[in-house]
Parts: C-alpha cells; structure tokens; sequence
C-alpha cells in the first residue's frame, strides 16, 4: 500500500535514502540494492535508532529504509518519535517481525512494511516507481 509519494523538484532530481539498519550485511545488500535504480541515491547509513533519528534530521532524506528491531532504540520508538515531529520522510519499514506489528508501523505513519527475509525484490520495485 502506498500512503505519500516522494515529491521533487524536478523528475531529474535522485530520490535520497538513508538506510537504518543494525546489520551491516543488511545496509551492504540494500545500497547494492539502490545502485541498481538510477534515480535513487542512499545519502546515508545508521546502525541504530538514535543514530538514524540524527541522520534524518541532518540530512532530511525524501525514503528512509527503517528496521524495527535495533539496539538502543528500535523502529517503533523511531516512528514514534517521527510522526510527533510531523516527519517529511517517506519511511519502509523492513522488518523479521510477524505480522501483528505491521498494523503499529502503519498507525505510526510507514508508507509500506515488508519482510526483509522475502520482500527484497518488492522494495526494488517501490525505489523504480519513486
């Protein structure tokens, strides 16, 4: 389900992600995965909640790719924390966590949830349509 879509300037502009995930093997596979669309550039990483609640704020990116389970402060308490600051980001939660969380990251104002284990190649779709 697609809530907002990713306003630009102009069509040539990139759209600028930042990663948030506490995996290093995770955020490798998912800048490899921008690479591959030519209007989308990851303008940062974060391994934790605290670190990717910064990044945002520093350097306002138009996606955010957002685990939910981190140390420190995980992907709910980040939506949390986003949508009582009225964020401008588009966020993808990705995520092992069941299903019964999908609906809280929706509330909490996620443009999309997908299985990080399986909905890889959903996500590649979602960064072409951007």
């Amino acid at each position: 389900m697609r809530v907002k879509s990713i306003h630009r300037e102009r069509e040539t502009e990139k759209v600028r992600v930042l990663i948030v995930d506490d995996s290093k093997d995770i955020r490798d596979r998912l800048v490899k995965l921008c690479e591959l669309v030519p209007n989308v550039e990851v303008i940062g990483q974060a391994a934790d909640g605290c670190e990717g609640l910064q990044a945002i704020r520093e350097l306002e990116p138009d996606l955010v790719t957002l685990d939910l389970g981190m140390p420190k402060m995980g992907g709910i308490e980040v939506l949390q924390v986003l949508k009582a600051k009225e964020n401008k980001s588009q966020i993808i939660v990705l995520s092992s966590f069941t299903e019964p969380v999908y609906q809280k990251c929706f509330e909490l104002g996620a443009a999309y949830v997908l299985d990080k284990t399986k909905d890889i190649d959903r996500l590649l779709k979602i960064l072409r349509e951007a």
